[in-house]
């Protein structure tokens, strides 16, 4: 369901928020506390559900929400000491301010297919065509890891399909447990292993059908 508040769009099904019609950078961390505060509004959350949620079973310290939130405001254009969309509830946690709508479908009114890598706390949209993948800081996904090679592997997106391929690392490129020796389809879920480094292949569609939303 694709919401809209201020110059921002928000969009589950494809894990992408728009600002003022670009797409912007956001933490897997980050998108998920946006996604509660957008759910629970105008509802205020403590900081210690917040913990819950974004953090089940790890104790982490109060700076990592405090700092997480910071970020959010950044991507979004919010000011802490004049907030418009994030209020600060001294003592207590955080709420969603801003009224939230229905946003509209894509232009085209077309469902596509949106693949990201996920690595550890990242989450990396790939571009139609190729995508490298390794420790050249130029690569779509920049893995700076021992293991993998500068110029490890690529996936390249043409349209509904993703096809992965192995560039003559040292350490092999592997899917499903199986190293690939050239081009393989992969598909949403599939476990990608670099060198020693696991990511996750996500397919997100857009152009879902969408509901009036409400407040709580």
């Amino acid at each position: 369901m694709r919401v809209a508040f201020g110059d921002c769009v928000f969009d589950p099904d494809t894990r992408e928020v728009f600002r003022s019609g670009e797409p912007v950078s956001l933490s897997p961390k980050a998108f998920r506390l946006l996604e509660i505060l957008i759910g629970e509004r105008p509802r205020a959350l403590s900081k210690e559900k917040l913990h819950e949620v974004l953090w089940p079973g790890v104790f982490v310290a109060d700076a990592n929400l405090v700092n997480l939130v910071a970020d959010l405001r950044a991507v979004l254009g919010d000011d802490a000491k004049n907030p418009s969309l994030v209020r600060t509830v001294p003592r207590f946690g955080y709420a969603f301010l801003p009224e939230v709508r229905e946003a509209g479908p894509e232009k085209d009114g077309r469902r596509r297919s949106i693949f990201k890598l996920l690595w550890q706390d990242r989450e990396t949209a790939l571009a139609e065509g190729e995508n490298g993948l390794g420790r050249d800081e130029e690569s779509v996904a920049w893995i700076d890891v021992y293991s993998v090679s500068r110029h490890h592997a690529r996936i390249v997106v043409a349209g509904e399909e993703a096809t992965l391929e192995d560039l003559g690392s040292k350490n092999g490129t592997f899917v499903r447990g199986r190293r690939i020796r050239g081009p393989v389809p992969i598909e949403d879920g599939d476990t990608i292993r670099i060198g020693t480094v696991s990511l996750v292949l996500r397919r997100f569609i857009s152009g879902r059908s969408t509901q009036t939303v409400g407040g709580r």
